[in-house]
């Protein structure tokens, strides 16, 4: 693997937009160095990248996700706090995921009853013309 990265093959390599690696640049969590025009991204870099797309997924804020970078400082105990962190952001993320699929769930079966409802009083209708 490459030791630097140029936005478009991160870009590629992510399957993002190079206006959402700019964002995520102009949000402080990439911190490219210059060669004339052009941003060079670092190993680092990639893997806030990758760790910033991650935290996307799992419906982490940015600050949230930039918390649970910035803890990880090379030492054990920044790394256990992060892993402490990232638990309790899953926790509470789990929580809410598993409350909006029961209001899912809900929704979806109220507007089978109703769906049954109207076909019920459309095929009286019918019948009765």
């Amino acid at each position: 693997m490459a030791s630097t990265f140029s936005i478009s093959e991160l870009a590629k390599q992510f399957s993002v937009t190079t206006r959402a690696i700019r964002f995520y640049e102009d949000k402080g969590l990439l911190n490219p160095t210059r060669n004339g025009r052009n941003r060079v991204y670092s190993k680092r870099d990639r893997t806030r990248l990758k760790l910033v797309l991650r935290g996307k997924r799992l419906g982490f804020t940015l600050d949230e996700t930039r918390e649970i970078i910035d803890l990880y400082d090379g030492q054990r105990s920044g790394e256990k706090r992060q892993l402490e962190l990232m638990c309790e952001k899953i926790t509470t993320s789990r929580k809410l995921l598993t409350q909006q699929l029961r209001d899912i769930q809900q929704s979806l079966t109220e507007m089978d009853r109703i769906e049954a409802n109207c076909k019920k009083q459309l095929d009286q209708i019918n019948s009765a013309t």
